[in-house]
């Protein structure tokens, strides 16, 4: 299908780019990759009257440590994560999911922002944002404020990004010496959302975990912080027992929709899965 017609800007700066929300308010859009909304826009399940082009923004783009964290901005590709010297060193988990979404030509053009600011629970970016315990840095014609990953997702496609407001950033503690990560992911074939996927960051001492957080991809209508999961392996060794604890944790939490990719139960127990997986492989990492 064609979408309906549209008019079209391409702001400079966000300062234009937020006029022009303002002015336009809930008749527009923004256009970061496009590859959530223009599928939506020919289906004509959403039919905005403007399009913002953000492109062509220099101050969303780029990857750098900055007051004791990685700052990240919005606009930034999924191939731009891949090949950051920056993030392989000092946060080798976004390098190694990206790699994992869509395909070479979606991630030259998709970004994390668009990824996060859809807010649809099938993206990858929400639920390893909440494993990284990141903050994003939302800013509106009132000024910027600051919203953690696992308080920005409110239900399907509704997040905490309000209609005049523009995701500008995503801040991350870089990793501490040890931590172990991983990003678990399945899918039917090269490009597809995920049926289930687990994001895990862990640090061990002695033995026992001391500090772990789990991130769930598409298993309810939103991403999910497993704290529960998490609960069962604080610590604890990592063994058969305490995975099977946390993998119990994770199925009381989901509540995946039905679809093509599988029922309730199916998607239940592969998220559970993903969790044993993801844990095994990051424990393995631990230094």
């Amino acid at each position: 299908m064609i979408p309906p017609s549209f008019a079209y800007h391409a702001p400079r700066s966000i300062g234009e780019a937020l006029s022009l929300l303002t002015e336009l308010g809930d008749d527009a859009k923004l256009l970061a990759g496009g590859h959530s909304l223009l599928p939506m826009m020919k289906l004509r399940f959403a039919q905005p009257g403007t399009l913002i082009d953000i492109n062509r923004i220099p101050e969303l783009r780029g990857i750098r440590e900055e007051g004791g964290l990685i700052r990240i901005g919005a606009m930034t590709t999924e191939s731009e994560l891949i090949t950051s010297k920056l993030l392989q060193e000092r946060l080798p988990l976004l390098p190694e999911a990206a790699l994992l979404i869509a395909d070479p030509q979606v991630r030259n053009r998709g970004t994390i922002g668009g990824d996060i600011a859809h807010g649809d629970p099938g993206n990858d970016h929400p639920a390893i944002a909440m494993a990284l315990d990141a903050t994003f840095v939302l800013q509106g014609p009132s000024g910027e404020r600051q919203v953690l990953a696992v308080d920005f997702f409110h239900g399907t496609y509704m997040t905490a990004l309000a209609e005049n407001e523009i995701l500008t950033a995503i801040l991350v503690a870089p990793f501490h010496p040890g931590t172990g990560y991983a990003y678990q992911k399945l899918k039917r074939k090269t490009g597809d959302w995920a049926t289930a996927g687990a994001a895990v960051m862990l640090r061990m001492d002695g033995g026992v975990v001391t500090h772990i957080s789990i991130g769930l991809t598409n298993v309810a209508p939103t991403a999910l912080r497993a704290s529960a999961a998490e609960s069962a392996l604080m610590g604890q060794p990592v063994n058969d027992t305490t995975l099977a604890a946390a993998a119990q944790a994770v199925r009381d939490v989901c509540d995946p929709a039905e679809d093509l990719r599988g029922d309730i139960e199916y998607k239940t127990a592969m998220a559970s899965e993903m969790v044993k997986r993801a844990i095994r492989t990051a424990a393995s990492r631990c230094a």
